[in-house]
């Protein structure tokens, strides 16, 4: 994987002028090459700065979200299984909101299109879906480029405490709701 990724982001730092179409291109191609999308982001960091390479893989990750979108729906197969695995991790009746799907996000380990099923359970038309993919794609973006030669500086136990915190906020961002028993909200009369 190393070898491809060390080509890969040679290429594009030759590429002159059209280095940051080169770059989103090779986001939509990444998941291809098995190329996790914390690695892209923190290259994109490095080859074009903290600003430009959040922007860039922002673009990049939500132009794959579209194509995701756009493309599972001719593969009902795919859809499935990965709507198998949803039900797994997070229950059958769960929807995640676009704040923990962001969370989730920021966890390397989490599959990305997973999470795109996820999004599109809860927005389920294109308009909606792109717009707040966009919003979830975000923290990942700005996250991973910014501080991506940071990361692989910390220790254990500093990823450990991340991941706590990032536990905790998928809990705070969750969907709130109330339910009642039947005998609890049909309670008779006091008199």
């Amino acid at each position: 994987m190393d070898e491809r990724l060390l080509v890969a982001f040679a290429f594009i730092e030759s590429s002159g002028f059209l280095a940051p179409i080169v770059f989103i291109l090779f986001h939509i191609l990444r998941q291809f090459l098995f190329i996790p999308v914390v690695l892209v982001c923190m290259a994109g960091g490095i080859l074009f700065g903290s600003v430009l390479g959040s922007l860039y893989s922002l673009i990049g990750l939500t132009l794959l979200s579209i194509g995701f979108y756009c493309v599972i729906h001719k593969m009902p197969k795919t859809k499935e299984k990965l709507l198998t695995t949803k039900s797994k991790w997070f229950g059958r009746h769960a929807k995640l909101t676009v704040g923990q799907i962001a969370v989730l996000r920021l966890i390397p380990f989490v599959h990305y299109q997973l999470l795109n099923v996820c999004l599109m359970e809860r927005k389920p038309g294109l308009k909606d879906y792109a717009v707040h993919s966009f919003w979830a794609n975000l923290p990942l973006a700005f996250f991973y480029t910014v501080f991506g030669e940071f990361i692989s500086q910390f220790s254990i136990s500093m990823m450990i405490l991340i991941l706590f915190a990032l536990s905790i906020l998928f809990y705070v961002l969750r969907e709130k709701v109330i339910v009642m028993k039947w005998k609890e909200f049909f309670q008779p009369a006091k008199s």
